[in-house]
């Protein structure tokens, strides 16, 4: 794969071995991992108010931890050696490390499955794959293996919401894949995959480049995002057959490289970040056709020079759009209006980090994560009732954090 024109994807990567083993089962994940940061979280019983006093005071309830997991490069010097895994305390945004999954290359970008007892990570390196990681409650994890996607730099992917197909975008080949889901949350052999041949790449692109794939909240249709030939491509997908087949495209500005999408909660607006022209666009969205309508291009508030916003995030009542921008290492906050349809720049907010490459929320939005690749650390930001953002803690050492991923 050769080196991307710009900083959308990792390094060239070695090529791997053919498919990735299975591992046996491994202790201390999940179950001792909530154990350790629940004992590590609770904080002394707080005293009964005066008023209270004959009252006998109730024990505090221990703060609920929930799973969180990084996605890394295994293959650049001082990446991991696997997914990582943490705990965070819902309250405070606390990170407690855990141990590492091994067995597993390359998992630049992570997805959880409905039922939440499968990862899915993809290997960001030619040729590209992706990976299947077991996960039950007793605290064990198994690597039950990879498939091809028959393309390279697999950089995107998502669990379709049946929990029967895995889509994945391929950056370096401009293509996107569907692999079945067995019920034991393992992969089966590709059914699909689809190039984007037209049309022709944009300015000082060299072909295109898938950058991610996701359905849309009617889950009626998928959507690909390809920053090389400047176009969001909307499919149907046969759940029967797990295939694609293209129903609508939607054209952004020549060189604008539209990268990475979020959906309003409403399913009628997208807000997509383009990194090439350093803007976000308010996109109108057809649920009956699946036709996405772009906007004009919005300021990321972050001045002149480029900002290469990375990934906008919504919070789960659509009141407010996160936008990361990696060039001057900031969050960019919009409040959103008119029913999702508009976005009005409030302000920016320094990240904390070195080129903040991925953002998610908490399941309640009121937290927020960034994985910060080049100064390999997490930071957590609380969610006030207004959308303002406020870091909490110290950064999280996280080696080349390129995604994180807490659970609901």
């Amino acid at each position: 794969m050769k080196p991307s024109p710009h900083p959308s994807s990792g390094p060239e990567r070695p090529a791997p071995a053919p498919g990735l083993p299975a591992l046996p089962g491994r202790r201390g994940f999940l179950g001792g991992l909530l154990a350790t940061a629940a004992a590590a979280a609770a904080g002394p019983a707080l005293a009964a108010p005066a008023h209270a006093s004959a009252r006998p005071a109730a024990a505090p309830a221990p703060r609920a931890t929930r799973p969180l997991l990084l996605g890394t490069y295994t293959s650049e010097a001082g990446g991991g050696t696997g997914i990582g895994t943490a705990a965070y305390d819902t309250a405070t945004g606390a990170i407690t490390p855990g141990p590492v999954i091994t067995g597993v290359d390359n998992p630049s970008y992570l997805a959880l499955h409905p039922s939440g007892s499968t990862v899915y990570a993809v290997a960001e390196q030619d040729p590209g794959a992706v990976t299947a990681v077991r996960l039950t409650p007793d605290g064990t994890y198994e690597v039950l293996g990879s498939r091809p996607t028959g393309g390279s730099g697999t950089t995107h992917l998502s669990v379709h919401p049946s929990g029967r197909w895995l889509l994945s975008a391929d950056y370096g080949s401009g293509s996107v894949a569907v692999h079945p889901i067995a019920e034991d949350g393992s992969l089966g052999e590709r059914t699909d995959l689809v190039t984007h041949s037209s049309p022709p790449p944009g300015p000082g692109q060299g072909g295109p480049h898938a950058h991610q794939i996701v359905t849309a909240p009617d889950g009626g249709h998928v959507l690909a995002v390809d920053l090389g030939t400047d176009t969001v491509y909307t499919y149907t997908l046969d759940e029967s057959a797990g295939t694609l087949t293209e129903v609508s495209r939607a054209a952004l500005a020549p060189g604008s490289g539209p990268r990475h999408l979020a959906f309003h909660p409403d399913g009628r607006s997208a807000y997509l970040a383009c990194e090439l022209d350093n803007t976000l666009v308010v996109c109108a969205y057809d649920p009956a056709t699946g036709a996405l309508t772009p906007g004009p291009g919005q300021s990321t508030g972050t001045g002149s020079g480029t900002s290469y916003p990375a990934q906008p995030v919504v919070t789960g009542d659509g009141a407010y759009v996160y936008l990361a921008n990696r060039g001057p290492n900031s969050l960019t906050r919009y409040a959103v209006e008119d029913d999702g349809a508009a976005l009005r720049l409030l302000d920016t907010v320094p990240v904390g980090g070195d080129w903040p490459r991925q953002l998610a929320l908490s399941p309640d939005s009121s937290l927020l994560f960034a994985a910060n690749q080049r100064s390999s650390t997490v930071t957590v930001f609380r969610v006030g009732p207004d959308g303002s953002l406020t870091a909490v803690g110290d950064p999280f050492p996280a080696p080349v954090a390129v995604c994180v991923l807490p659970f609901p």
